[in-house]
């Protein structure tokens, strides 16, 4: 990735929606291959940046550059270079699985798509030819990315992509987008998925109030800003269960863990760590869902 030029280039852009300064001063860079997780609580901005980066809708200051193309003067060129799936499923029920995709194929030009590869690689070749109204939640969802690989895309958006989904398809989709940035995709993820964010990004901006606070590998962060701790769970004097935690920062560590555990009838030791909840509490001061 570092030897590729970037596939985002993201420099100083703001938005407002008349008075309210929506996105202000955001600038950071998506690398061909890597997974990017744009992370923050409702209204933070994270919305308005993906609208300017699909060229939905210009910056009002700043440039965004996507696969080397400016986002406002060749909106037309780099879109059909890109795949999207938003949160909000706008797929046509009436029609099958088969036909949706075809449909949507024809709208890039793709004539002779195959249609029974793509359904096969989210899991619905057996329900290709039903009706999307028949589907559940988790199957539109397939369905959705599906659609956002029709075109082979160079770069993917990804809006809340396993939101509300049944372990089994939120799987499904993550092993996607896995295998997306595998093959030198630029993958663009924003979610309230902590562990999601966690498990598939190889870096994640924090933004809030419509300005990026951090951005890191996610393993950098939580170490940068958490601190790890061992959990233990014990039997008390009258059989309740206690818990006792202590940070395995600084010196004198081993021996006050050993002395705790001597004087203890432990039932379960655990390590943890800060999560990016943690991270972002830290620079927000409020949580995810907040």
């Amino acid at each position: 990735m570092a030897d590729s030029p970037p596939a985002i280039e993201v420099t100083e852009i703001s938005y407002s929606y008349g008075d309210v300064l929506a996105v202000d001063g955001v600038s950071f860079e998506v690398a061909p291959g890597e997974i990017f997780g744009l992370l923050g609580p409702n209204g933070a901005g994270k919305s308005t940046t993906v609208k300017m980066l699909t060229g939905q809708i210009g910056p009002d200051s700043g440039s965004i550059r996507v696969l080397g193309m400016d986002t406002v003067s060749d909106t037309s060129k780099y879109q059909g270079r890109i795949g999207v799936c938003f949160e909000e499923k706008n797929l046509y029920t009436a029609m099958s699985g088969h036909e949706n995709l075809r449909f949507f194929g024809r709208l890039f030009g793709i004539k002779d798509l195959d249609t029974a590869a793509l359904l096969d690689r989210v899991d619905l070749g057996p329900r290709g030819d039903d009706r999307v109204a028949d589907y559940s939640k988790g199957m539109r969802q397939r369905l959705m990315m599906a659609r956002a690989l029709i075109n082979r895309p160079d770069v993917l958006f990804l809006d809340e992509p396993t939101d509300g989904l049944d372990p089994v398809s939120a799987r499904t989709i993550q092993g996607l987008i896995t295998q997306e940035a595998e093959r030198g995709v630029a993958v663009v993820l924003t979610t309230h998925d902590m562990h999601e964010a966690d498990t598939l990004s190889d870096r994640v901006a924090f933004i809030n109030q419509g300005k990026i606070l951090a951005l890191d590998a996610p393993e950098a962060l939580k170490l940068q800003h958490g601190q790890r701790s061992v959990r233990i769970r014990s039997l008390g004097n009258a059989g309740e269960i206690e818990e006792t935690t202590i940070p395995l920062e600084g010196s004198g560590v081993p021996d006050s863990l050993q002395d705790t555990i001597a004087n203890l009838e432990v039932l379960t030791i655990h390590t943890e760590e800060a999560t990016l909840e943690d991270v972002f509490v830290a620079y927000a001061g409020r949580g995810l869902g907040a």
